[in-house]
């Protein structure tokens, strides 16, 4: 570890709800460096950042202002710069979701500095900070050294870099700062998106995903009530958004978004491989599918032969009753 690098996380959160993939970023900077700062951008100035602080956090730097209410990268942005020309920062770490992207994306313009994304392994050695990023739809691993202007910028996928929990005999420092920011209120009023609504299924842990053989838009409810009970995200193939019937924020694949779920529930998915490059690498993968030679199962680890507006209600009812029963 170098404790003379500091490193910088910056915090994801729903209306102040951390997400679980902000503690995932603490614990891969604390198997680098001694010293982590956490950037939490809140409307309030009196959130909680204890878990912050047992997560991994030496110190949490609370940047308050209206305007943070929900996320908007412009207002990210802007107070993100202001904080990395005071800190000075060597490395800068955020999740590879949807926000942390964009946001790692805006910083690496403005600052015009270097970026790694969807990273899967992080180390540091005598200063020099070294990732590894999947290439080629995952078929390949590269190996990178950061160089360059600093701070350098990464984003970590998530589910990757979990931690053993949080230390609750952990102490840290909270510093308090009013943020004044450009007025972005007409582009905050036009971008705003509803938080809280869905979950992006770039972190969640259980995917529920559908493809064609869902056979119309409408029967997506049956894995929305699956997903639902699971506490999953509800996922689609890319002929499923090029035909309108989800959002291409679901879509998963080559040209969407790349998961590693603990759990991917495939629902008349076929498994072409631009599909596959997007979610092979989830830990335990069901496909349910009624053509038995679908290419879905050759990835699959549990395979069910059927009709899937058959199966997944019935998967729902017996997971609602098990679940139930657990409650």
């Amino acid at each position: 570890m170098d404790n003379k690098f500091t490193i910088v996380v910056v915090v994801e959160h729903d209306q102040n709800a951390i997400k679980p993939v902000t503690f995932e970023v603490l614990n891969a900077a604390r198997t680098i460096a001694d010293s982590v700062i956490a950037y939490y951008f809140s409307d309030n100035a009196e959130v909680d950042v204890e878990p912050l602080i047992q997560g991994g956090a030496d110190e949490v730097k609370i940047c308050h202002n209206s305007d943070f209410a929900s996320y908007t990268h412009e207002t990210y942005a802007a107070a993100l710069k202001a904080e990395i020309e005071k800190t000075q920062p060597d490395l800068i770490l955020l999740s590879a979701s949807n926000n942390g992207k964009e946001l790692a994306a805006e910083m690496a313009t403005r600052l015009d500095v270097g970026l790694a994304t969807d990273c899967v392994d992080l180390q540091l050695s005598e200063g020099e900070v070294i990732v590894k990023r999947p290439v080629f739809s995952g078929k390949a691993y590269s190996l990178c050294r950061l160089s360059g202007a600093k701070p350098y910028l990464v984003t970590l996928r998530p589910n990757i870099f979990r931690g053993e929990g949080t230390a609750e005999t952990r102490t840290g420092n909270v510093v308090k700062e009013e943020i004044n920011l450009p007025d972005f209120s007409k582009i905050v009023g036009e971008l705003t998106r509803e938080v809280g609504a869905e979950l992006d299924v770039t972190e969640a842990r259980i995917i529920v995903s559908g493809g064609l053989g869902m056979q119309a838009p409408e029967n997506f409810k049956f894995l929305e009530d699956l997903a639902e009970v699971l506490g999953a995200a509800v996922a689609a193939s890319r002929p499923v958004v090029d035909n309108g019937w989800q959002e291409y924020s679901h879509q998963v694949g080559q040209t969407g978004r790349t998961v590693s779920p603990d759990l991917y529930i495939a629902c008349g998915i076929s498994g072409a491989v631009q599909h596959l490059a997007g979610m092979s690498s989830s830990r335990c993968i069901v496909a349910i599918n009624s053509d038995p030679h679908a290419p879905i199962f050759s990835v699959a680890d549990y395979g069910i032969v059927g009709d899937a507006l058959k199966i997944v209600p019935l998967l729902t009812k017996e997971f609602k009753n098990i679940l139930g029963d657990q409650g």
